[in-house]
């Protein structure tokens, strides 16, 4: 049987790779937070969401997919989260069967592997009774397919042929085998046969029966027993290694179907927290449009889920746009608005919901951060440096139509040098089909780009009030030469005397 509920066409492997920047991608994006609140203290449930965050669908058909079964399960979370609960009864059912811890023979996989399928029958039963009773609660494609292959296939003759199967191989009638003489005469070709049917009572008094012939092997006769037991587990072999096959067949499914739901509870567990502190969510539109950005109330999840109470999204219009710039202000949320902005990509081509109000999207070939980091402690290279082979790696891994997200890069040299370094980036970037948003502090860096850049590039400003107060909003606006550091001078080193801040005057 197939799961198939979070692709279309083949199962979920957990086993995937992760991207070779997912240790980066966690830091600089405070994945590890969104986790924890989708895996809510369970290993397995963290594990399964951190593989499914990045699964990275590719297609808009995709996304919509698995975006369609996650609204089922969020219909209905009831029905869901009894089928996970069945998954893990199932797959943990096995433990409960005694295994052999030293060389099991032919005869003993039989008799465990055949008690670990009662289990399993016993669970599909419970499965067939839920598919049965909820199917026509459930719209999505994903859902509605997979309860048509448990109609079809665990259905009441299937029961009764299994049932009977299992009790023949109880062999309270003894076991039925047949073999032949092979060369020098020694036995072959041994078979487990199936017993014949029981002879009626009328075929028993008029003696009616197939003429046969019989031994019997005296009690204290080991070297006799013994042999008899051999060739009985030569009989039993193969038939032990289908059963075998058998249970692992029926384990690995209910494995997958408690992964698959287990991806689904998670998000539903971390959409419960968000909007039990008043944020919104929504499903995102994924664009068929390779530029294609806007969103409403776009809001980091991460200080949401850490803050009790809610926090600032923003408006962005982006279409069109290849590069977006945003300066402003010390603290008024630009690092904050990056890492959103990051989240959402991601959540998007998870097939998730989204931290927005609203928000239509391209898909991308990957996401990719470059963030400034601490001065190395071991003192062997510059900070530089170190930028510039972290930039080196980006370079090597990333494709046309990927997403580089840069907070403040380049700042760690004088502000002529990094801005000519950042340009010369920014250009073959963007001139290989890369989207780049942007923070940064360089004021050359963003008034040549906001001279030059034209119609592609979009700037955003981090507001700051008068008094100094910060609003955590970025409206649309051109860079301005200062990004206000005499307010947090003012929070450090404040005096009764100390003058307030002054306003800077937009550019005429």
């Amino acid at each position: 049987m197939k799961v198939h509920l979070m692709y279309a066409d083949r199962d979920f492997d957990l086993g995937a790779p992760l991207p070779a920047n997912e240790t980066d991608l966690a830091a600089d994006l405070e994945l590890g937070t969104l986790l924890d609140a989708m895996a809510a203290g369970d290993k397995f449930l963290y594990e399964v969401a951190r593989r499914g965050l990045y699964s990275g669908l590719g297609t808009p058909a995709e996304v919509t997919f698995r975006q369609h079964v996650l609204a089922d399960c969020a219909a209905q979370p009831g029905v869901v989260r009894d089928l996970y609960d069945l998954a893990v009864e199932a797959v943990e059912a096995e433990r409960h069967v005694y295994a052999f811890l030293f060389r099991a023979s032919p005869d003993t996989i039989l008799s465990r592997s055949r008690q670990v399928v009662l289990l399993y029958l016993a669970s599909l039963h419970r499965l067939a009774d839920i598919a049965a009773k909820h199917a026509p609660d459930f719209r999505s494609a994903g859902f509605t397919r997979f309860f048509e292959i448990i109609a079809t296939e665990l259905t009441d003759d299937y029961f009764t042929e299994m049932e009977s199967r299992l009790a023949e191989l109880e062999f309270k009638r003894g076991t039925l085998m047949s073999g032949r003489l092979g060369a020098g005469g020694k036995g072959a070709g041994y078979v487990l046969r199936r017993h014949p049917p029981v002879r009626s009572w009328r075929d028993r008094l008029t003696g009616k029966s197939k003429a046969s012939y019989s031994f019997t092997i005296p009690e204290r006769d080991e070297a006799g027993a013994r042999a008899l037991s051999e060739l009985a587990s030569r009989a039993v072999n193969e038939t032990a290694n289908s059963v075998a096959q058998s249970a692992d067949h029926v384990k690995g499914f209910f494995q997958l179907l408690r992964t698959e739901l287990g991806f689904y509870l998670g998000c539903l567990s971390l959409r419960d927290r968000l909007t039990a502190q008043g944020q919104p969510v929504c499903y995102p539109v994924p664009a068929e449009d390779t530029q294609r950005f806007e969103a409403s109330g776009l809001y980091d999840a991460s200080l949401a889920l850490t803050l009790d109470h809610p926090v600032t999204g923003n408006d962005v219009a982006a279409d069109g746009r290849q590069l977006i710039m945003i300066t402003g202000a010390n603290q008024g949320g630009k690092s904050t608005f990056l890492r959103s902005v990051g989240q959402a990509q991601l959540m998007l081509q998870a097939g998730m919901f989204v931290p927005a109000k609203q928000l239509s999207c391209s898909l991308c070939t990957g996401v990719f951060t470059h963030y400034k980091r601490e001065e190395d402690a071991t003192m062997e290279r510059g900070k530089l440096d170190e930028e510039l082979d972290r930039m080196s790696t980006v370079t090597d891994l990333i494709r046309p139509g990927g997403l580089l997200l840069c907070n403040e890069s380049f700042a760690s040299t004088n502000e002529r040098e990094g801005s000519q370094i950042a340009r010369e980036i920014i250009r073959a970037m963007t001139e290989a089909g890369v989207r780049i948003v942007y923070v940064t502090h360089l004021y050359d860096l963003a008034e040549s780009i906001h001279v030059r850049g034209g119609d592609r590039v979009l700037f955003l400003r981090a507001q700051r009030e008068p008094d100094g107060s910060r609003t955590y909003r970025l409206p649309a606006a051109p860079p301005l030469p200062t990004s206000y550091g005499e307010d947090l001078y003012h929070q450090v080193f404040a005096t009764e005397h100390a003058e307030p801040p002054r306003p800077w005057p937009d550019p005429v």
